[in-house]
Formats: structure tokens, sequence, C-alpha cells
């Protein structure tokens, strides 16, 4: 397995401990044990940083894969694979913590269903359709956008009332919407929705 593969695994391993650090454990089992007590204090900084990391490493792996010719397909199968368990992760635990309304993550979660939907039926019929830059430029604001909403406004906070986190990630929905609609407009005859 070459190094780019490597790198997305890790980024895959750091899921479930982004889910440890964001959860909320019962203050009976905090009572009961330093470690819940931690990560019931600090648990939320260590998300943030992890979710970070994580994060970094898509384009870190990308560029690698590039740089070396280390593209593969288990590489081309598992690096979208990451990026959608990381956001779709980090979404469904905010809900869960009222950080965010529930139907941000169903939009954002629900569209990433749709096209992975479309990309397997056209992959069957042996088209392959390439991600473009409007899906680009959605996933670098759906990082900006969770980054936002978990450090809480900060710092935004200390400038104004308003909540940018939650504009910022409004803007991710929209563009999500908008690059999901453009993708599949654009891909429209290569899909051969009538067959599919």
């Amino acid at each position: 397995m070459n190094l780019a593969n490597k790198i997305t695994i890790a980024r895959i391993c750091l899921i479930p401990l982004f889910i440890v650090a964001l959860s909320k454990y019962p203050v009976w089992l905090a009572d009961e044990s330093r470690f819940f007590s931690f990560m019931n204090q600090y648990g939320i900084n260590i998300a943030i940083v992890i979710f970070i990391v994580a994060a970094g490493t898509d384009k870190l792996d990308g560029y690698i894969a590039r740089k070396y010719n280390q593209i593969t397909n288990l590489g081309k199968l598992l690096d979208p694979l990451a990026d959608k368990l990381l956001i779709s992760v980090a979404l469904i635990m905010m809900v869960q913590l009222g950080m965010i309304p529930s139907w941000m993550a169903v939009i954002i979660i629900g569209r990433e269903f749709i096209i992975t939907g479309l990309r397997m039926a056209a992959s069957g019929q042996g088209i392959a359709l390439a991600a473009d830059n409007y899906g680009k430029i959605k996933m670098v604001m759906q990082v900006v956008a969770i980054v936002a909403v978990l450090l809480n406004n900060y710092p935004f906070e200390l400038l104004t009332s308003i909540k940018i986190d939650y504009i910022l990630m409004l803007i991710a929905v929209i563009l999500t919407l908008y690059s999901g609609f453009n993708y599949i407009l654009r891909n429209f005859k290569q899909l051969k929705l009538g067959r599919m």
C-alpha cells in the first residue's frame, strides 16, 4: 500500500477518535473517571484539532498521489469515502449536540448520497464522472463552517453579536445544493437518466 492510501486510511481512523472527543458523557460517568471528566471539559477542543488534521490530510494525500504517481483504484474509492464519512459524522454529532438544526445536516448528507448514487449508476455503465471545482469549493466551505460551529462562533463573537458560524453553515448548505444541481445538469447527457 502506497503512502497516499495510508494517509487516506489514517483519515478514516481519525473519525472514531473525533466521535469520542466530541461526545458528551453522563455526569455519573465523569464523576467516576478522570478520562471522561477530562473529555467533558476539553473534548471539543480535541475534536476541533482532530477534525482540522483529518480535513487537512485530504489535500495531502491527493498531492502525494499526483506528485509521486500513486493514483490507484483503491485511492479513488477510499478518498471520497473518507471525505463523506468525516463530514457526515461531524454533522450528525453537531445535530445531536444541538449545535446546528437537523435540516442542514439532512441537505448536505442527502446531496452526498444522491451524487454518490449517480456516480455508481454511471460507473455501472462504464462512465466516469469526475468531480468539478464547485464540488471542491463546497467541501472547503463545509470544513470552514463545521470548524466555525465547533468553535461556537469564536473569534467572531469578539467582534460582533451576529452568528457568523450559522451564516457560514448556511452558505455551505447553499453551495452544497448548487454544486449538486450543477453536477447533475453538467453530466445530464452522460448520466443517460432515461436508462437508469
